[in-house]
């Protein structure tokens, strides 16, 4: 090599530096005009989403240069890099996630071939190194004039959820329209999160829905957060996109990586019987039929009071979420007295259910709160399907491998006693309060059945009230309490409500190398 051709090589260096300097802004900044149009909605960029997400400078995109394969695209020449997703990895609170964001700006960030192949390299990569994935879902949907190349990336995205589950936590965070066969992926994986006036979600939309049924529903009726939440399809509403981002960001750090690790654990914290613990022993009102809000148990039972519920507008006669004992992840399932007096529904057993799944997945323990009168008695919970839809809740406690323990605050009554976390679907540990009533059914309905006979004598005398006062008062005395359960080894203590806490993670900590060796099969037939 001469002398004269070292700046020619030089040059030419420079100026492919250059072009990639040139490449990678238009690949970032979208069309103008698109931003500023998802700014005016109170909405944020792809880029911008993941900006926020992440800690700083620690996103890696992959396929930044990522172009359609499809034909003409009509009028518009623009070099559309990335092609309407925005995907990679980075770090949330240090640890690694996989993210995806599709990106509005391009295209509608409608799903094309190329969409779902850099989807779908993004998703292997995370079940791979075993991290989470986290979708940011804004987009106008299947890429039309790709045909059925848009149809295969939504099905090898949706094989793809499924071949994660249950290996890596997966959260969707719908932050625009998500509708159409869109909508199923996200219904796939483990949490899904929506945002307050700018993101829906349905099969089909208000005009498709008033040609076929005639009904006439706006947007938000059919597919807003509100109706979305209450149908059990979104797991926590947040007031605005840095909300929903925050709150993942927290979820992030109740789970684990994937399911070979276990969660995050942030240091034991003080067990000493403390005031706010007595404070438990008021909690329960003395009359058996008067409401208290059980999510004041919960809090004094677990750390710094921090309870992370999910679903909390579908089925609220079950609270579900995620805590902390001994700074230790736990999920927790606890009837609501202050719904339907705590029973036990169709919504509630199926919410219930799957979130038991969720927490046996990714190692999470389970700790169980009952006040439960029952399964809710009805002509449209029986043709809705609660035989079989019931028998979930059961069947998941039944199959999980977890650390479980059960606290028994106030009613376990029948079916609802067997369905919440019993000692005979091989709970681990099981704890009443004094104030458990453990029974078939409560003494009003017990009486009214046994005594039969002697009431219907009593009435003709004219002295049936006291005698059937009488009777539901020893009949709760003898039979509703948990020391004829404590006696028969159904209950392992009878503890005082301020005890609660100390004793739930002694028998945590207890049970943190539990093994439990199931029954060789392929897997188990869980009901629909």
């Amino acid at each position: 090599m001469t002398t004269t051709d070292l700046p020619r090589t030089a040059q030419g260096t420079a100026a492919k530096i250059a072009e990639l300097a040139r490449r990678r802004e238009v690949a970032r900044q979208g069309a103008r005009s698109a931003v500023e149009k998802q700014h005016a909605k109170g909405k944020l960029t792809a880029r911008e989403r993941i900006d926020a997400f992440l800690d700083p400078g620690s996103f890696v995109e992959v396929d930044e240069f990522a172009r359609h394969g499809a034909g003409a695209y009509g009028d518009d020449t623009r070099e559309a890099y990335g092609d309407g997703v925005v995907t990679g990895y980075g770090l949330v609170d240090g640890r690694p996630v996989c993210v995806y964001a599709q990106d509005f700006t391009v295209f509608g960030g409608s799903v094309g071939e190329r969409v779902g192949q850099k989807i779908v390299k993004v998703m292997q990569r995370a079940i791979e190194v075993g991290c989470p994935i986290v979708g940011l879902n804004d987009s106008g949907g299947a890429r039309i004039q790709e045909g059925v190349a848009s149809l295969a990336a939504y099905g090898e995205i949706g094989y793809h959820i499924a071949l994660a589950s249950g290996v890596v936590p997966q959260i969707s965070l719908i932050l625009g329209p998500c509708a159409g066969g869109a909508v199923y992926g996200p219904a796939a994986t483990d949490v899904v999160v929506m945002v307050e006036n700018t993101s829906h979600q349905f099969v089909t939309g208000p005009d498709v829905v008033r040609a076929v049924t005639g009904e006439d529903v706006t947007f938000e009726e059919l597919g807003g957060p509100a109706a979305n939440a209450e149908a059990g399809n979104v797991h926590y509403v947040a007031t605005d996109e840095q909300d929903a981002l925050d709150w993942v960001q927290s979820l992030l750090s109740y789970l684990p990586s994937n399911n070979l690790d276990e969660p995050p654990d942030f240091g034991a914290a003080d067990l000493e019987i403390s005031a706010d613990d007595l404070a438990l022993n008021e909690v329960v009102p003395d009359e058996p039929n008067r409401l208290y809000d059980m999510r004041r148990v919960v809090r004094h039972v677990v750390d710094d009071g921090e309870f992370l519920e999910l679903q909390a507008a579908f089925a609220p006669n079950l609270l579900v979420g995620l805590a902390r004992i001994e700074g230790r992840t736990v999920g927790v399932v606890a009837n609501q007295p202050l719904h339907l007096s705590g029973a036990l529904d169709i919504d509630a057993s199926e919410k219930g259910a799957r979130f038991i799944q969720f927490c046996d997945a990714f190692n999470i323990p389970i700790l169980t709160l009952v006040d439960v009168p029952g399964y809710f008695p009805g002509l449209a919970q029986e043709r809705g399907g609660i035989i079989r839809r019931g028998v979930k809740l059961s069947f998941a406690y039944a199959t999980a491998t977890v650390p479980m323990v059960t606290v028994i605050v106030r009613k376990a009554y029948g079916g609802g006693y067997a369905s919440m976390g019993c000692k005979h679907y091989r709970v681990d540990a099981n704890l009443a309060w004094p104030t458990a009533e453990i029974a078939v059914m409560g003494g009003e309905a017990a009486v009214s059945v046994l005594f039969r006979r002697q009431l219907q004598e009593a009435a003709a005398t004219g002295d049936v009230e006291s005698l059937h006062a009488a009777l539901v008062a020893a009949y709760r005395e003898q039979r509703c309490t948990p020391y004829e359960a404590a006696e028969r080894g159904y209950v392992d203590a009878v503890i005082a409500p301020s005890e609660t806490r100390t004793e739930v993670a002694k028998a945590l900590r207890m049970l943190r190398t539990k093994r439990q060796a199931s029954p060789a099969r392929k897997h188990t037939n869980f009901p629909l």
